[in-house]
């Protein structure tokens, strides 16, 4: 292994990368990382404002290579036309990165049906039909990979955001099945795990709430967005060529395997 031989690895030029819920928080650091890797980036957000200024800030990076489309991750319809728009605006599919998710939250015991079925379409159903949506193109790839983010939260008590949890662990389990079911076609599927980011959604915690969650990690502090970058790099570059089928923890020492 020389130099070149290894930046190659990381190396995305020429493959283009759908990247839900990436208008702001980890999507958006997991947008810049693939920019800076070389892929072309297409990214999702439910504001069409906002989907215009981040597109705009993602073309001063790399100009012709980035799309951002407003998509609800819960509107199956939407998603597929995601699809169509990205290969004709950039000719076919490598990567699908699964970020997007909504922390809904209601007590158990008060659980409502429309709030279940609004979280389970945004964490479970969305990335199950933009990966189905998507499949005929990742098979086309000689390079395709599907990443799709969980949450430290799938592994331990989670009483406040129940819905959110079980949707993180539904997805943890279709990422194997995925894998299990794609891997002839050579395609690889595995799962990012974060613990606690410094994003919009953590800010809107109490203090209280947010020093405890930093203090849950054997590190002691929350992690930059920008620290989830090399690991779904890992993951869904050929530096992971021989990694699927798995969730990989990169949690500040979070949970106990």
């Amino acid at each position: 292994m020389n130099t070149e031989q290894l930046r190659r690895l990381f190396d995305l030029s020429g493959r283009t990368a759908i990247i839900t819920g990436g208008t702001r928080g980890i999507g958006f650091a997991l947008a810049k990382g693939h920019l800076a890797a070389g892929a072309n980036v297409v990214v999702t957000g439910r504001s069409p404002d906002r989907c215009a200024e981040i597109e705009r800030t993602l073309a001063a990076q790399a100009p012709n290579r980035v799309s951002a489309v407003a998509a609800h991750a819960g509107d199956l319809g939407r998603l597929e036309k995601l699809v169509a728009e990205t290969v004709s605006r950039f000719g076919g599919i490598d990567i699908v990165v699964n970020n997007a998710a909504t922390a809904l939250a209601q007590p158990l015991g008060e659980i409502t049906p429309q709030a279940w079925e609004k979280s389970f379409a945004v964490n479970v159903s969305g990335p199950l039909f933009l990966v189905q949506a998507a499949l005929p193109h990742l098979e086309a790839s000689d390079h395709a990979a599907v990443l799709n983010v969980v949450s430290t939260a799938a592994f331990m008590f989670a009483p406040v955001v129940s819905m959110y949890a079980a949707g993180k662990s539904a997805l943890m389990s279709l990422t194997r099945s995925m894998a299990a079911a794609f891997a002839p076609q050579g395609i690889r599927v595995n799962a990012l795990c974060p613990g606690p980011v410094d994003t919009d959604m953590v800010g809107k915690n109490t203090p209280e709430f947010i020093e405890g969650m930093a203090g849950s990690t054997l590190l002691g502090r929350l992690a930059e967005p920008d620290e989830m970058v090399a690991p779904a790099l890992l993951l869904t570059s050929d530096a992971g060529s021989y990694i699927t089928g798995q969730v990989l923890l990169a949690d500040g020492g979070s949970v106990v395997p």
